[in-house]
């Protein structure tokens, strides 16, 4: 099954990704992408779905969707190194799969929410993505 970015959300002051599942009254209906739990996040919280996030590069933004699909073409089926790894194998690993990106820019704090977002996608949805028209549709 392929993954729309466009549903799957991050919210500030929350940990993990959540999916996009209806409106509420005071907020959104998201289920959390690890457990499936549902929640209502409040509309005051600051939510970021992954279509809308880009990384600085030399030649300018460069979408969330490519920034992944760069990854898994370095990585391979391998994950990710951990958030929590040190500074050098992170800049590494984005030096490795996205020699362009812009470093005055995307710092290492970036990245680590980067690989975060890219293994647990790669655990519990998919790295195959739809595209915008079959979004759509």
């Amino acid at each position: 099954m392929k993954t729309n970015l466009a549903k799957i959300l991050s919210v500030s002051g929350h940990h993990g990704l959540y999916r996009y599942v209806a409106q509420a009254r005071g907020g959104a209906i998201a289920e959390t992408l690890s457990e499936g739990k549902r929640t209502v996040i409040d509309s005051r919280s600051r939510i970021s779905t992954l279509a809308d996030i880009s990384i600085y590069t030399a030649e300018g933004e460069m979408p969330l969707k490519d920034v992944f699909l760069a990854l898994k073409a370095h990585l391979g089926d391998a994950a990710a190194p951990g958030s929590k790894s040190d500074d050098a194998t992170l800049k590494t690993l984005f030096a490795a799969a996205i020699p362009n990106y812009d470093a005055d820019r995307f710092y290492v704090s970036h990245m680590r929410k980067v690989v975060d977002w890219y293994n647990e996608l790669a655990q519990f949805a998919s790295l195959d993505f739809e595209d915008e028209k079959e979004a759509e549709n």
